[in-house]
Formats: C-alpha cells, structure tokens, sequence
C-alpha cells in the first residue's frame, strides 16, 4: 500500500500526519541520545551526539520553512518536541545543569 494515490495526489487513508512525522524524528532523536532501549536486547544504546543534533537541526529547519501555515496544535508540538530535545542535548553534552535522576524525554 502507498501512501499517495495515482498521480501523486495524498491518500486520505494514509495514517501519516504532521505530527506523527515530527514525533518520529523526534522519536530519532531520543535514540542518538541513548534514551530508548534497544528492543532485543533490552538496553539503552549508545549516544551519538552528533546524529541527534543533527534531528534537532532538521526539526528546526522543518520549524522555521513551515512557519505561518501550521495549526496552532501543530505549532505548538513542534516547539514542544524541539524545546525538550534542545534541553535533552545539553543534559547529555554536559552543558546543563540537569541532575542525574531527571527523568529522560519519553516519546510516545
């Protein structure tokens, strides 16, 4: 199943949605952090500041090209998602003051 029609027009079956993108590159993001576990082996993974900086810049490039044409819900997710992973990256580079029982970023 595809998630466009003929003539690359949207299939309104799709489940896929604003949100739900953005969560999964945020979703992405909590990986590189080492913040979801593997799920066959249980354990957390290993941090790659790197490619979670690098999902933060795409989720802010994806912020500031959609300005002015999200919904508010939309806006406010987004801002949301990049407020805590922007939090989350300096509790993990060692640039926040965060204590070590902070709970982590949990993305549904």
């Amino acid at each position: 199943m595809t998630d466009t029609m003929q003539g690359g027009t949207p299939n309104p079956d799709s489940n896929i949605s604003f949100a739900a993108f953005v969560i999964s590159l945020a979703h992405t993001a909590a990986i590189h952090f080492g913040d979801v576990p593997d799920p066959a082996t249980g354990t957390s993974g290993q941090v790659n500041l790197a490619a979670a900086q690098q999902m933060i810049d795409i989720l802010a490039l994806l912020e500031q090209k959609t300005r002015g044409n999200l919904s508010a819900e939309e806006r406010q997710l987004l801002d949301q998602i990049l407020y805590e992973l922007r939090l989350r990256y300096l509790d993990v580079s060692g640039g926040g003051a965060a204590k070590p029982d902070e709970p982590r970023i949990i993305i549904p």
